[in-house]
């Protein structure tokens, strides 16, 4: 049994909660955060203690792990806090402010000898693992090309998204979903090209950039101001993967094959989806590993650098840079 604390209870830690009641080697020991309304609430809610300080938490002998769930200008201090306390780290994407910050997290967790992955969930949803079965005999050729976005139009004005001193914007917030998909499909990107736009903000509203791979092009989009909740289009030498929307919560693909047949695929998930990414972690810890085979170091900093590349060409710079 892993046994879980939690930094941050906002939005996501709500859906956090959602997929590790449903799984059975998990279960929740507590939960902190800097105002204390909102822990007092989510203790309520799902069980555990609340804990009155970070350092309180990470002391307690009944956490196994940690799930950090606060906005990405914390991301680094908390996850070299938890390590260097001991326990196992599960973070919120992106993992670091920059490629630098996120070097020093995998440091610390190298020299402790414990696991550290960032959170990032449509890798571990059925859909994701049941296409990349069916590829293994009944392939689309060596892939070339990737196209995927989200741009979530509607936020209230004040929503974290948009904070610039909470790490925002559409390259930090949503990105990093297109990123992972670019590289999980076409391998390390030797060029990036970004075009942004800010608006009256101080992150960007939205971006759009083009990246050249080892494998072939990636064309990605993100932001705010604009509709753009989409599908994914993942193409191949003998056919195509539509992962149709919301892809990054994937539960259904076409793939359209040269030769003129088509396969459908239905995986429906539940709980939320990142119930799957947590059995995956609670795994990990059970067989002692200290990196994640899927979600892997080098698959972070490579995440994370085509993010650097791609805010250095909109000027968007944070304190950390």
């Amino acid at each position: 049994m892993v046994r879980w604390g939690i930094i941050g209870t906002g939005r996501i830690s709500h859906r956090f909660m959602q997929g590790l009641a449903t799984v059975k080697t998990a279960t929740l020991t507590g939960a902190w955060s800097r105002r204390a309304a909102p822990v007092a609430e989510f203790i309520t809610q799902y069980g555990g203690r609340a804990f009155a300080s970070v350092d309180e938490l990470l002391a307690a002998s009944d956490i196994d792990a940690v799930y950090i769930a606060t906005l990405p200008d914390s991301h680094m201090q908390y996850s070299i806090a938890a390590l260097k306390a001991g326990k196992h780290m599960l973070c919120e994407k992106p993992s670091a402010v920059n490629l630098a910050q996120l070097e020093e997290i995998l440091a610390v967790a190298k020299q402790q000898n414990l696991l550290f992955m960032e959170a990032m969930k449509p890798p571990f949803f059925p859909l994701y693992q049941a296409l990349k079965k069916h590829l293994e005999t009944d392939p689309i050729g060596p892939v070339g090309y990737v196209r995927a976005g989200s741009s979530v139009a509607g936020l209230e004005p004040e929503h974290p998204n948009f904070s610039h001193a909470g790490i925002g914007g559409g390259l930090m917030a949503i990105a990093p979903y297109e990123v992972f998909l670019a590289a999980d499909w076409l391998g390390q990107a030797l060029e990036v090209q970004t075009m942004g736009h800010f608006g009256n903000k101080k992150v960007d509203m939205f971006s759009m950039f083009q990246t050249r791979h080892q494998g072939g092009y990636a064309q990605l989009y993100c932001g705010f101001e604009l509709h753009g909740k989409g599908d994914a289009l993942i193409c191949g030498t003998l056919g195509n993967i539509k992962i149709h929307k919301n892809w990054w919560n994937p539960s259904k693909a076409t793939i359209d094959y040269l030769d003129g047949h088509v396969v459908e695929l239905d995986e429906p998930f539940t709980a939320g989806g990142l119930n799957y990414e947590i059995e995956h972690f609670c795994r990990l810890i059970e067989k002692g590993s200290i990196e994640s085979t899927v979600i892997t170091h080098d698959l972070s900093r490579e995440m994370m650098s085509m993010l650097d590349r791609a805010r250095a060409q909109i000027g968007l710079k944070f304190d950390g840079d």
